[in-house]
Protein backbone atom coordinates (compact mmCIF):
# COMPACT_ATOMS: atom_id res chain seq x y z
CA UNK A 1 0.00 0.00 0.00
CA UNK A 2 1.34 3.76 -0.96
CA UNK A 3 2.23 5.69 1.92
CA UNK A 4 1.55 9.36 1.69
CA UNK A 5 3.08 12.53 3.76
CA UNK A 6 -0.88 14.59 2.93
CA UNK A 7 -4.14 14.10 1.42
CA UNK A 8 -5.98 16.49 -0.23
CA UNK A 9 -10.06 16.12 0.28
CA UNK A 10 -12.00 17.36 -2.34
CA UNK A 11 -15.88 17.50 -1.59
CA UNK A 12 -17.39 15.07 -4.85
CA UNK A 13 -20.90 15.47 -2.98
CA UNK A 14 -23.71 17.08 -6.00
CA UNK A 15 -23.21 20.45 -4.09
CA UNK A 16 -19.53 21.31 -4.59
CA UNK A 17 -20.04 19.23 -8.06
CA UNK A 18 -22.20 21.33 -9.02
CA UNK A 19 -19.85 24.05 -8.14
CA UNK A 20 -16.72 22.87 -10.24
CA UNK A 21 -15.07 20.48 -7.47
CA UNK A 22 -14.05 18.23 -10.61
CA UNK A 23 -12.58 21.16 -11.87
CA UNK A 24 -10.74 21.61 -8.93
CA UNK A 25 -9.60 17.72 -8.44
CA UNK A 26 -8.03 18.47 -11.87
CA UNK A 27 -5.95 21.01 -11.25
CA UNK A 28 -4.40 19.37 -7.69
CA UNK A 29 -3.81 16.69 -9.86
CA UNK A 30 -2.00 18.44 -12.74
CA UNK A 31 0.25 20.94 -10.00
CA UNK A 32 1.06 18.12 -7.65
CA UNK A 33 2.35 16.36 -10.82
CA UNK A 34 4.04 19.39 -11.58
CA UNK A 35 5.50 20.54 -8.50
CA UNK A 36 7.10 16.69 -8.13
CA UNK A 37 4.66 15.75 -5.33
CA UNK A 38 3.08 12.68 -6.95
CA UNK A 39 4.54 10.64 -4.93
CA UNK A 40 3.78 12.35 -1.06
CA UNK A 41 0.74 14.08 -2.00
CA UNK A 42 -2.63 12.21 -2.81
CA UNK A 43 -6.10 13.62 -3.84
CA UNK A 44 -8.91 12.18 -2.80
CA UNK A 45 -12.78 12.50 -3.98
CA UNK A 46 -15.18 12.35 -1.05
CA UNK A 47 -18.77 12.47 -0.53
CA UNK A 48 -20.42 15.93 1.61
CA UNK A 49 -18.54 16.98 4.27
CA UNK A 50 -21.72 18.59 5.27
CA UNK A 51 -21.18 22.47 5.35
CA UNK A 52 -22.98 23.30 1.56
CA UNK A 53 -22.85 26.73 2.51
CA UNK A 54 -19.28 27.11 2.40
CA UNK A 55 -18.42 24.37 -1.04
CA UNK A 56 -16.55 23.77 -2.89
CA UNK A 57 -14.64 22.48 0.24
CA UNK A 58 -10.64 21.21 0.46
CA UNK A 59 -9.60 19.64 3.50
CA UNK A 60 -5.64 19.25 4.19
CA UNK A 61 -4.45 16.83 6.32
CA UNK A 62 -2.59 15.53 7.98
CA UNK A 63 -3.17 19.20 9.71
CA UNK A 64 -6.63 19.07 8.80
CA UNK A 65 -6.84 22.79 7.48
CA UNK A 66 -10.58 23.44 6.45
CA UNK A 67 -10.42 25.32 2.66
CA UNK A 68 -13.51 26.97 1.56
CA UNK A 69 -15.21 28.68 -1.68
CA UNK A 70 -12.21 27.42 -3.31
CA UNK A 71 -11.44 28.46 -7.18
CA UNK A 72 -9.70 26.59 -9.72
CA UNK A 73 -7.01 29.85 -9.49
CA UNK A 74 -7.04 29.06 -5.70
CA UNK A 75 -5.15 25.54 -6.30
CA UNK A 76 -1.79 26.66 -7.30
CA UNK A 77 -1.31 28.75 -4.42
CA UNK A 78 -2.32 25.42 -2.09
CA UNK A 79 -0.23 23.40 -3.46
CA UNK A 80 2.77 25.72 -3.65
CA UNK A 81 2.32 27.41 -0.01
CA UNK A 82 0.66 24.59 1.47
CA UNK A 83 1.42 21.41 0.34
CA UNK A 84 5.19 22.44 -1.05
CA UNK A 85 6.44 24.98 1.80
CA UNK A 86 3.97 24.22 4.49
CA UNK A 87 2.34 27.13 5.00
CA UNK A 88 -1.50 27.54 5.61
CA UNK A 89 -3.13 29.85 3.14
CA UNK A 90 -4.95 31.84 5.33
CA UNK A 91 -7.20 33.77 3.47
CA UNK A 92 -8.35 30.58 2.05
CA UNK A 93 -9.34 29.15 5.20
CA UNK A 94 -12.83 28.92 6.28
CA UNK A 95 -13.95 31.89 9.09
CA UNK A 96 -16.85 31.79 11.29
CA UNK A 97 -18.46 34.77 10.40
CA UNK A 98 -18.75 35.94 14.23
CA UNK A 99 -14.84 35.32 14.42
CA UNK A 100 -12.56 38.26 15.38
CA UNK A 101 -9.52 37.08 14.80
CA UNK A 102 -7.29 34.73 12.51
CA UNK A 103 -8.12 30.99 12.92
CA UNK A 104 -6.98 27.50 11.92
CA UNK A 105 -10.04 25.99 11.08
CA UNK A 106 -10.57 22.50 11.15
CA UNK A 107 -13.67 20.27 11.36
CA UNK A 108 -13.33 19.73 14.69
CA UNK A 109 -12.97 23.38 15.72
CA UNK A 110 -15.59 25.05 13.43
CA UNK A 111 -19.06 26.06 15.08
CA UNK A 112 -21.27 24.08 12.59
CA UNK A 113 -19.62 21.19 13.71
CA UNK A 114 -18.65 21.43 17.32
CA UNK A 115 -22.44 20.08 18.56
CA UNK A 116 -22.60 17.57 15.89
CA UNK A 117 -22.33 13.63 16.52
CA UNK A 118 -21.94 12.23 13.03
CA UNK A 119 -23.48 8.85 13.26
CA UNK A 120 -25.00 7.89 10.03
CA UNK A 121 -23.02 10.48 7.55
CA UNK A 122 -19.66 9.40 10.07
CA UNK A 123 -17.85 8.34 6.54
CA UNK A 124 -19.11 11.33 4.43
CA UNK A 125 -16.22 13.28 3.39
CA UNK A 126 -13.63 11.13 5.63
CA UNK A 127 -13.18 8.31 2.60
CA UNK A 128 -13.25 7.61 -0.78
CA UNK A 129 -16.95 6.41 -1.55
CA UNK A 130 -15.44 4.73 -4.62
CA UNK A 131 -13.25 2.36 -3.11
CA UNK A 132 -14.30 -0.54 -1.05
CA UNK A 133 -10.91 -1.02 0.91
CA UNK A 134 -11.05 2.70 2.08
CA UNK A 135 -14.42 1.80 4.07
CA UNK A 136 -12.90 -1.58 5.37
CA UNK A 137 -10.32 0.02 6.85
CA UNK A 138 -13.44 2.10 9.49
CA UNK A 139 -14.59 -1.36 10.02
CA UNK A 140 -16.31 -1.70 7.02
CA UNK A 141 -18.25 -5.28 6.83
CA UNK A 142 -17.49 -5.71 10.40
CA UNK A 143 -20.63 -5.96 10.94
CA UNK A 144 -22.28 -8.25 8.34
CA UNK A 145 -19.19 -10.90 9.17
CA UNK A 146 -19.93 -11.01 12.81
CA UNK A 147 -23.67 -11.41 12.46
CA UNK A 148 -23.16 -14.26 9.37
CA UNK A 149 -20.46 -16.12 11.64
CA UNK A 150 -21.55 -15.56 14.96
CA UNK A 151 -25.27 -14.29 15.47
CA UNK A 152 -28.41 -16.22 14.37
CA UNK A 153 -30.65 -13.67 12.63
CA UNK A 154 -33.37 -13.48 15.63
CA UNK A 155 -30.15 -12.29 17.47
CA UNK A 156 -30.18 -9.55 14.92
CA UNK A 157 -33.89 -8.54 15.42
CA UNK A 158 -33.26 -8.45 19.14
CA UNK A 159 -30.33 -5.83 18.82
CA UNK A 160 -32.24 -3.83 16.90
CA UNK A 161 -35.03 -3.82 19.10
CA UNK A 162 -33.03 -3.45 22.14
CA UNK A 163 -31.28 -0.48 20.05
CA UNK A 164 -34.61 1.54 19.99
CA UNK A 165 -33.84 2.84 16.34
CA UNK A 166 -36.72 4.22 14.74
CA UNK A 167 -36.93 4.21 11.00
CA UNK A 168 -35.85 7.73 10.21
CA UNK A 169 -37.97 8.17 6.72
CA UNK A 170 -41.84 9.32 8.65
CA UNK A 171 -43.27 8.68 11.12
CA UNK A 172 -40.66 6.76 13.31
CA UNK A 173 -41.85 3.04 13.32
CA UNK A 174 -39.26 0.74 15.17
CA UNK A 175 -36.69 -1.12 13.03
CA UNK A 176 -36.60 -4.01 15.04
CA UNK A 177 -40.28 -4.43 14.49
CA UNK A 178 -40.41 -3.82 11.24
CA UNK A 179 -37.87 -6.61 11.17
CA UNK A 180 -39.41 -9.19 13.55
CA UNK A 181 -43.02 -8.80 11.54
CA UNK A 182 -40.85 -10.03 7.95
CA UNK A 183 -39.41 -13.05 9.79
CA UNK A 184 -41.97 -14.53 11.17
CA UNK A 185 -43.75 -14.24 7.81
CA UNK A 186 -43.64 -17.89 5.98
CA UNK A 187 -42.65 -18.00 2.14
CA UNK A 188 -40.68 -19.33 -0.51
CA UNK A 189 -39.19 -15.43 -1.31
CA UNK A 190 -37.95 -12.58 0.89
CA UNK A 191 -37.20 -9.03 -0.12
CA UNK A 192 -35.62 -6.21 1.59
CA UNK A 193 -35.67 -2.58 0.27
CA UNK A 194 -34.31 0.65 0.28
CA UNK A 195 -36.28 3.78 -0.08
CA UNK A 196 -33.76 5.99 -1.31
CA UNK A 197 -36.54 8.43 -3.16
CA UNK A 198 -36.19 11.24 -0.95
CA UNK A 199 -39.11 13.49 -2.65
CA UNK A 200 -38.99 16.36 0.02
CA UNK A 201 -38.44 19.67 -1.03
CA UNK A 202 -34.99 20.57 0.37
CA UNK A 203 -34.00 17.42 1.45
CA UNK A 204 -30.69 15.83 0.36
CA UNK A 205 -29.93 13.58 3.56
CA UNK A 206 -30.22 10.28 1.93
CA UNK A 207 -28.58 11.38 -1.60
CA UNK A 208 -25.36 12.29 0.46
CA UNK A 209 -25.16 9.28 2.27
CA UNK A 210 -25.10 7.33 -0.78
CA UNK A 211 -22.77 9.74 -2.66
CA UNK A 212 -20.57 9.26 0.57
CA UNK A 213 -20.80 6.25 2.14
CA UNK A 214 -22.91 3.43 -0.16
CA UNK A 215 -21.20 0.81 1.37
CA UNK A 216 -22.70 1.12 4.65
CA UNK A 217 -26.05 0.92 3.06
CA UNK A 218 -24.87 -2.26 1.44
CA UNK A 219 -23.83 -4.44 4.26
CA UNK A 220 -27.25 -2.92 6.16
CA UNK A 221 -28.91 -4.55 3.87
CA UNK A 222 -27.34 -7.73 3.74
CA UNK A 223 -27.70 -7.78 7.47
CA UNK A 224 -31.65 -6.93 7.21
CA UNK A 225 -31.66 -9.45 4.57
CA UNK A 226 -30.05 -12.64 6.80
CA UNK A 227 -32.56 -11.14 9.91
CA UNK A 228 -35.45 -11.46 8.15
CA UNK A 229 -34.75 -14.43 5.90
CA UNK A 230 -34.62 -12.22 2.08
CA UNK A 231 -31.89 -13.26 -0.40
CA UNK A 232 -32.93 -10.00 -2.95
CA UNK A 233 -32.63 -6.45 -2.10
CA UNK A 234 -33.71 -3.37 -4.13
CA UNK A 235 -32.83 0.01 -3.70
CA UNK A 236 -35.00 2.18 -5.30
CA UNK A 237 -33.27 5.78 -5.97
CA UNK A 238 -34.40 8.67 -8.41
CA UNK A 239 -33.03 9.43 -11.69
CA UNK A 240 -32.01 13.13 -10.36
CA UNK A 241 -29.34 11.54 -7.93
CA UNK A 242 -27.01 10.27 -11.02
CA UNK A 243 -23.55 10.77 -8.45
CA UNK A 244 -25.78 8.78 -5.80
CA UNK A 245 -26.47 6.14 -8.69
CA UNK A 246 -23.69 5.49 -10.35
CA UNK A 247 -21.30 5.22 -6.97
CA UNK A 248 -23.78 2.89 -5.23
CA UNK A 249 -23.44 0.72 -8.56
CA UNK A 250 -19.84 0.80 -8.41
CA UNK A 251 -19.71 -0.31 -4.42
CA UNK A 252 -22.55 -3.17 -5.64
CA UNK A 253 -20.07 -4.20 -8.27
CA UNK A 254 -16.82 -4.18 -5.80
CA UNK A 255 -18.91 -6.23 -3.06
CA UNK A 256 -19.72 -8.37 -5.41
CA UNK A 257 -16.39 -8.84 -6.48
CA UNK A 258 -15.22 -9.13 -2.65
CA UNK A 259 -17.80 -11.85 -2.24
CA UNK A 260 -19.42 -9.82 0.01
CA UNK A 261 -22.54 -9.92 -2.28
CA UNK A 262 -23.92 -13.21 -3.55
CA UNK A 263 -23.28 -16.72 -2.74
CA UNK A 264 -22.09 -18.43 0.45
CA UNK A 265 -20.98 -14.62 1.97
CA UNK A 266 -18.51 -15.30 4.56
CA UNK A 267 -18.57 -19.18 3.88
CA UNK A 268 -21.87 -18.82 6.55
CA UNK A 269 -24.15 -20.39 3.41
CA UNK A 270 -26.22 -17.24 3.50
CA UNK A 271 -26.61 -15.81 -0.03
CA UNK A 272 -27.42 -12.23 -0.47
CA UNK A 273 -27.57 -10.28 -3.55
CA UNK A 274 -29.11 -6.62 -4.51
CA UNK A 275 -30.17 -3.82 -7.22
CA UNK A 276 -30.88 -0.59 -8.42
CA UNK A 277 -34.42 -0.02 -9.62
CA UNK A 278 -34.49 3.77 -10.66
CA UNK A 279 -37.29 6.11 -10.49
CA UNK A 280 -38.82 8.92 -12.26
CA UNK A 281 -39.26 11.69 -9.40
CA UNK A 282 -42.73 11.10 -7.95
CA UNK A 283 -43.18 11.92 -4.59
CA UNK A 284 -46.15 9.51 -4.23
CA UNK A 285 -43.45 7.17 -4.09
CA UNK A 286 -42.30 7.69 -1.32
CA UNK A 287 -45.12 5.86 -0.07
CA UNK A 288 -43.42 2.62 0.92
CA UNK A 289 -46.78 0.53 -1.32
CA UNK A 290 -46.44 2.74 -4.48
CA UNK A 291 -42.81 2.06 -4.52
CA UNK A 292 -43.24 -1.68 -4.88
CA UNK A 293 -45.81 -0.98 -7.19
CA UNK A 294 -43.10 0.61 -9.16
CA UNK A 295 -40.58 -1.83 -8.86
CA UNK A 296 -42.64 -4.11 -10.19
CA UNK A 297 -43.23 -1.54 -13.03
CA UNK A 298 -46.59 -0.96 -12.42
CA UNK A 299 -47.73 2.63 -11.76
CA UNK A 300 -46.78 4.16 -8.64
CA UNK A 301 -49.98 4.17 -6.78
CA UNK A 302 -50.38 3.54 -2.71
CA UNK A 303 -52.90 0.40 -2.04
CA UNK A 304 -54.62 -0.16 1.10
CA UNK A 305 -52.73 -1.75 4.40
CA UNK A 306 -53.77 -4.63 5.39
CA UNK A 307 -52.43 -6.71 4.22
CA UNK A 308 -49.05 -4.97 5.70
CA UNK A 309 -45.47 -5.26 3.36
CA UNK A 310 -44.22 -7.90 6.07
CA UNK A 311 -46.72 -10.11 4.90
CA UNK A 312 -47.70 -8.97 1.38
CA UNK A 313 -45.41 -6.65 0.12
CA UNK A 314 -42.66 -6.59 -3.36
CA UNK A 315 -44.47 -8.63 -6.45
CA UNK A 316 -46.97 -10.50 -3.14
CA UNK A 317 -43.92 -11.53 -1.45
CA UNK A 318 -43.25 -10.70 2.32
CA UNK A 319 -40.79 -7.68 2.64
CA UNK A 320 -39.51 -4.79 4.43
CA UNK A 321 -38.90 -0.98 3.83
CA UNK A 322 -36.08 1.37 5.40
CA UNK A 323 -34.70 4.39 4.18
CA UNK A 324 -30.88 5.24 3.33
CA UNK A 325 -30.78 6.89 6.84
CA UNK A 326 -31.78 4.05 9.23
CA UNK A 327 -29.55 1.08 7.03
CA UNK A 328 -26.35 3.97 7.46
CA UNK A 329 -26.98 3.53 11.52
CA UNK A 330 -27.18 -0.25 11.53
CA UNK A 331 -23.49 -1.64 10.81
CA UNK A 332 -22.62 0.86 13.85
CA UNK A 333 -25.16 -0.66 16.55
CA UNK A 334 -24.00 -3.94 15.39
CA UNK A 335 -20.37 -3.45 16.14
CA UNK A 336 -20.91 -0.97 19.68
CA UNK A 337 -23.79 -2.72 20.93
CA UNK A 338 -27.55 -1.70 21.44
CA UNK A 339 -26.63 -0.08 25.00
CA UNK A 340 -24.38 2.36 23.41
CA UNK A 341 -26.87 3.32 20.62
CA UNK A 342 -29.94 3.80 23.04
CA UNK A 343 -27.52 5.90 25.37
CA UNK A 344 -27.48 9.00 23.04
CA UNK A 345 -30.83 10.63 22.62
CA UNK A 346 -33.58 10.91 24.75
CA UNK A 347 -36.09 7.54 25.88
CA UNK A 348 -38.06 6.38 22.81
CA UNK A 349 -35.93 8.30 20.71
CA UNK A 350 -32.41 6.67 20.01
CA UNK A 351 -29.43 7.86 18.21
CA UNK A 352 -29.20 10.82 16.19
CA UNK A 353 -31.19 12.37 13.51
CA UNK A 354 -29.52 14.20 9.97
CA UNK A 355 -31.01 17.32 9.05
CA UNK A 356 -31.16 19.03 5.52
CA UNK A 357 -30.78 22.82 6.80
CA UNK A 358 -31.93 25.56 4.29
CA UNK A 359 -34.05 28.62 3.45
CA UNK A 360 -32.87 31.86 5.69
CA UNK A 361 -29.97 30.40 7.36
CA UNK A 362 -26.26 31.38 7.38
CA UNK A 363 -25.09 28.06 7.64
CA UNK A 364 -26.61 25.93 4.85
CA UNK A 365 -25.89 21.75 4.48
CA UNK A 366 -25.97 18.41 6.58
CA UNK A 367 -26.44 18.46 10.22
CA UNK A 368 -26.87 15.76 12.27
CA UNK A 369 -27.65 15.82 16.04
CA UNK A 370 -28.53 13.30 18.81
CA UNK A 371 -31.89 13.31 19.00
CA UNK A 372 -33.26 15.64 21.89
CA UNK A 373 -31.14 18.56 21.07
CA UNK A 374 -32.84 21.63 21.11
CA UNK A 375 -34.41 23.03 18.03
CA UNK A 376 -32.28 26.53 19.17
CA UNK A 377 -29.40 24.78 18.97
CA UNK A 378 -29.61 24.12 15.42
CA UNK A 379 -31.05 27.00 14.13
CA UNK A 380 -28.46 29.27 15.99
CA UNK A 381 -25.59 27.46 17.22
CA UNK A 382 -24.78 25.12 14.25
CA UNK A 383 -27.11 26.88 11.47
CA UNK A 384 -25.12 30.64 12.57
CA UNK A 385 -29.03 32.23 12.84
CA UNK A 386 -30.81 34.59 10.52
CA UNK A 387 -28.99 36.67 7.90
CA UNK A 388 -28.91 39.92 7.73
CA UNK A 389 -29.84 40.83 10.98
CA UNK A 390 -33.80 39.42 10.04
CA UNK A 391 -36.05 37.82 13.14
CA UNK A 392 -36.76 33.87 13.03
CA UNK A 393 -40.19 33.29 12.39
CA UNK A 394 -40.81 29.47 11.81
CA UNK A 395 -38.99 26.23 10.67
CA UNK A 396 -40.95 23.61 8.30
CA UNK A 397 -40.08 20.08 9.27
CA UNK A 398 -40.89 16.68 7.54
CA UNK A 399 -41.31 18.45 4.08
CA UNK A 400 -44.79 18.72 2.60
CA UNK A 401 -45.86 16.70 5.63
CA UNK A 402 -44.77 18.08 8.42
CA UNK A 403 -45.36 21.82 9.99
CA UNK A 404 -44.18 25.19 10.51
CA UNK A 405 -42.75 25.42 14.10
CA UNK A 406 -43.24 28.95 15.16
CA UNK A 407 -40.39 30.78 17.70
CA UNK A 408 -42.20 30.38 20.95
CA UNK A 409 -41.16 26.33 20.11
CA UNK A 410 -37.78 27.10 19.30
CA UNK A 411 -36.58 25.35 22.96
CA UNK A 412 -38.08 22.07 22.17
CA UNK A 413 -36.68 18.71 21.88
CA UNK A 414 -35.50 17.55 18.35
CA UNK A 415 -36.83 14.09 18.50
CA UNK A 416 -40.32 11.98 17.02
CA UNK A 417 -42.77 12.98 19.71
CA UNK A 418 -42.11 16.12 20.76
CA UNK A 419 -42.61 17.43 16.89
CA UNK A 420 -45.82 15.39 16.49
CA UNK A 421 -47.05 17.41 19.63
CA UNK A 422 -46.94 20.44 18.78
CA UNK A 423 -48.41 19.84 14.90
CA UNK A 424 -45.01 18.66 12.52
CA UNK A 425 -43.20 15.44 12.46
CA UNK A 426 -39.72 14.59 11.94
CA UNK A 427 -40.17 13.30 8.59
CA UNK A 428 -36.91 12.17 6.35
CA UNK A 429 -34.84 15.58 8.27
CA UNK A 430 -35.82 18.04 5.81
CA UNK A 431 -35.84 21.93 7.88
CA UNK A 432 -36.32 24.87 6.03
CA UNK A 433 -36.00 28.05 8.11
CA UNK A 434 -38.40 31.40 7.40
CA UNK A 435 -37.55 34.79 8.56
CA UNK A 436 -39.68 37.89 9.08
CA UNK A 437 -40.31 38.33 5.44
CA UNK A 438 -42.06 34.95 4.85
CA UNK A 439 -45.94 35.16 4.36
CA UNK A 440 -47.29 31.72 6.07
CA UNK A 441 -50.44 31.96 4.25
CA UNK A 442 -47.97 31.96 1.16
CA UNK A 443 -45.46 29.15 2.70
CA UNK A 444 -49.04 26.66 3.19
CA UNK A 445 -49.97 27.54 -0.32
CA UNK A 446 -46.72 26.26 -1.72
CA UNK A 447 -46.52 23.01 0.05
CA UNK A 448 -49.99 22.62 -0.96
CA UNK A 449 -49.60 23.61 -4.80
CA UNK A 450 -46.27 21.13 -4.26
CA UNK A 451 -48.65 18.15 -2.97
CA UNK A 452 -51.79 18.88 -5.41
CA UNK A 453 -49.12 17.79 -8.39
CA UNK A 454 -47.69 15.33 -6.99
CA UNK A 455 -50.97 13.47 -5.95
CA UNK A 456 -51.35 10.56 -7.52
CA UNK A 457 -55.33 11.06 -8.06
CA UNK A 458 -55.81 7.41 -6.81
CA UNK A 459 -58.33 8.74 -3.96
CA UNK A 460 -60.66 11.22 -3.68
CA UNK A 461 -59.92 13.01 -0.64
CA UNK A 462 -56.16 13.67 -1.57
CA UNK A 463 -57.12 14.31 -5.84
CA UNK A 464 -60.02 16.53 -5.18
CA UNK A 465 -59.68 17.67 -1.43
CA UNK A 466 -56.45 19.24 -1.81
CA UNK A 467 -57.19 21.09 -5.25
CA UNK A 468 -60.00 22.47 -3.00
CA UNK A 469 -57.27 23.70 -0.20
CA UNK A 470 -55.12 25.17 -2.80
CA UNK A 471 -58.05 27.43 -4.59
CA UNK A 472 -59.07 28.51 -0.87
CA UNK A 473 -55.51 29.74 -0.56
CA UNK A 474 -54.24 31.00 -3.72
CA UNK A 475 -58.17 33.65 -3.31
CA UNK A 476 -56.55 34.77 0.03
CA UNK A 477 -52.84 35.14 -1.07
CA UNK A 478 -54.18 37.22 -4.19
CA UNK A 479 -56.90 39.47 -1.99
CA UNK A 480 -59.88 37.65 -2.88
CA UNK A 481 -60.41 35.65 0.19
CA UNK A 482 -63.97 35.54 2.04
CA UNK A 483 -65.34 35.01 5.42
CA UNK A 484 -65.64 31.34 6.37
CA UNK A 485 -62.30 30.52 4.32
CA UNK A 486 -60.67 29.68 7.56
CA UNK A 487 -63.28 27.41 8.75
CA UNK A 488 -63.27 25.77 5.25
CA UNK A 489 -59.35 25.17 5.46
CA UNK A 490 -60.29 23.51 8.70
CA UNK A 491 -62.93 21.38 7.78
CA UNK A 492 -61.50 19.96 4.60
CA UNK A 493 -58.26 19.83 5.84
CA UNK A 494 -59.91 17.57 8.94
CA UNK A 495 -61.78 15.15 6.46
CA UNK A 496 -58.39 14.66 4.36
CA UNK A 497 -56.12 13.54 7.64
CA UNK A 498 -58.96 11.07 8.40
CA UNK A 499 -60.01 9.26 4.99
CA UNK A 500 -57.05 9.48 2.23
CA UNK A 501 -55.93 6.24 1.61
CA UNK A 502 -51.90 6.47 2.35
CA UNK A 503 -49.64 8.11 4.21
CA UNK A 504 -48.93 11.21 2.15
CA UNK A 505 -52.56 11.93 1.58
CA UNK A 506 -53.27 11.69 5.59
CA UNK A 507 -50.77 14.30 6.02
CA UNK A 508 -50.76 16.78 3.15
CA UNK A 509 -53.43 19.12 5.45
CA UNK A 510 -50.23 19.41 7.87
CA UNK A 511 -48.43 22.81 6.71
CA UNK A 512 -52.11 24.58 6.53
CA UNK A 513 -53.41 23.02 10.06
CA UNK A 514 -49.60 23.95 11.63
CA UNK A 515 -49.87 27.97 9.95
CA UNK A 516 -53.40 28.50 10.82
CA UNK A 517 -52.68 27.37 14.58
CA UNK A 518 -49.77 29.49 14.93
CA UNK A 519 -50.16 32.28 12.44
CA UNK A 520 -54.17 32.60 11.83
CA UNK A 521 -54.06 36.37 12.43
CA UNK A 522 -51.75 36.13 9.53
CA UNK A 523 -54.76 34.47 7.51
CA UNK A 524 -57.07 36.88 8.90
CA UNK A 525 -55.47 39.99 8.13
CA UNK A 526 -55.59 38.42 4.39
CA UNK A 527 -59.26 38.18 4.57
CA UNK A 528 -60.64 40.77 6.50
CA UNK A 529 -57.89 43.51 5.61
CA UNK A 530 -56.79 42.78 2.93
CA UNK A 531 -53.59 43.00 3.91
CA UNK A 532 -49.97 40.95 3.84
CA UNK A 533 -48.53 41.63 7.03
CA UNK A 534 -45.44 40.08 5.94
CA UNK A 535 -45.15 42.16 3.08
CA UNK A 536 -45.02 39.66 0.64
CA UNK A 537 -48.15 38.81 -1.57
CA UNK A 538 -47.73 40.79 -4.66
CA UNK A 539 -51.40 41.46 -5.40
CA UNK A 540 -51.75 42.45 -1.58
CA UNK A 541 -48.64 45.49 -1.86
CA UNK A 542 -48.93 48.79 -2.52
CA UNK A 543 -45.48 50.44 -2.95
CA UNK A 544 -45.03 53.95 -2.05
CA UNK A 545 -42.12 56.46 -2.84
CA UNK A 546 -40.83 58.31 0.18
CA UNK A 547 -38.54 61.29 0.72
CA UNK A 548 -35.10 59.26 0.42
CA UNK A 549 -36.35 60.30 -3.09
CA UNK A 550 -33.94 61.83 -5.33
CA UNK A 551 -35.44 62.53 -8.30
CA UNK A 552 -32.88 59.92 -10.49
CA UNK A 553 -36.17 58.59 -12.55
CA UNK A 554 -34.57 55.46 -12.70
CA UNK A 555 -37.77 54.06 -11.16
CA UNK A 556 -39.48 55.60 -13.80
CA UNK A 557 -37.66 54.18 -16.41
CA UNK A 558 -38.43 50.75 -15.62
CA UNK A 559 -42.49 50.99 -14.99
CA UNK A 560 -43.61 48.95 -17.56
CA UNK A 561 -46.89 50.55 -16.80
CA UNK A 562 -46.21 54.69 -16.19
CA UNK A 563 -47.44 54.47 -13.23
CA UNK A 564 -44.41 56.39 -11.80
CA UNK A 565 -44.41 60.39 -12.60
CA UNK A 566 -42.07 62.74 -11.48
CA UNK A 567 -39.14 65.52 -13.03
CA UNK A 568 -35.48 65.22 -12.67
CA UNK A 569 -34.09 65.81 -9.04
CA UNK A 570 -38.08 66.00 -7.94
CA UNK A 571 -39.53 63.56 -5.68
CA UNK A 572 -42.10 60.75 -7.97
CA UNK A 573 -45.41 59.29 -7.20
CA UNK A 574 -46.59 55.95 -7.86
CA UNK A 575 -50.04 56.11 -8.97
CA UNK A 576 -52.13 53.26 -7.19
CA UNK A 577 -54.71 52.99 -9.61
CA UNK A 578 -51.47 51.96 -12.64
CA UNK A 579 -49.29 50.25 -10.41
CA UNK A 580 -49.11 45.99 -11.22
CA UNK A 581 -46.99 45.70 -8.49
CA UNK A 582 -44.29 44.12 -10.23
CA UNK A 583 -41.37 45.51 -7.98
CA UNK A 584 -39.03 46.34 -10.71
CA UNK A 585 -38.76 49.99 -9.38
CA UNK A 586 -38.01 48.88 -5.79
CA UNK A 587 -34.89 46.58 -7.07
CA UNK A 588 -33.72 49.57 -9.30
CA UNK A 589 -33.93 52.17 -6.52
CA UNK A 590 -30.42 53.11 -5.76
CA UNK A 591 -31.61 55.50 -2.37
CA UNK A 592 -33.94 52.68 -0.78
CA UNK A 593 -36.94 55.01 -1.25
CA UNK A 594 -39.10 52.95 -2.57
CA UNK A 595 -41.15 50.94 0.22
CA UNK A 596 -43.89 48.36 0.56
CA UNK A 597 -46.92 48.49 2.89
Amino acid sequence: MDLFRAHVLVCGGTGCTSSGSAELIARFEEQIAKNGLDKEVKVIRTGCFGLCEAGPVVIVYPEGTFYSRIRVEDVDEIVSEHLLKGRTVQHLVYKEKAAEEEQHATLENIDFYRPQMRLALRNCGVIDPENIDEYIAFDGYKALAKVLTEWKPEDVIKEMIDSGLRGRGGGGFPTGKKWQFAAASKADQKYIICNADEGDPGAFMDRSILEGDPHSVIEAMAIGGYAIGATEGYVYVRAEYPIAVKRLQLAIDQAREYGLLGKNIFGSGFDFDMYIRLGAGAFVCGEETALMRSIEGGRGEPTPKPPFPAVRGLFDKPSNINNVETYANIPLIINKGADWFKSIGTPGNSGTKVFALGGKINNTGLVEVPMGTPLRDVIYKIGGGIPNGKAFKAVQTGGPSGGCIPAEHLDIAIDYDSLTSIGSMMGSGGMIVMDEDNCMVDIARFFLDFTVDESCGKCTPCRIGTKRMLEILERITEGKGEEGDIEKLEALANNIKSTALCGLGQTAPNPVLSTLKYFRSEYEAHIKEKRCPAHHCQKLLNYEITDKCRGCTACARVCPVNAITGSVKEMHHIDTTKCIKCGSCMEKCRFGAIVKN
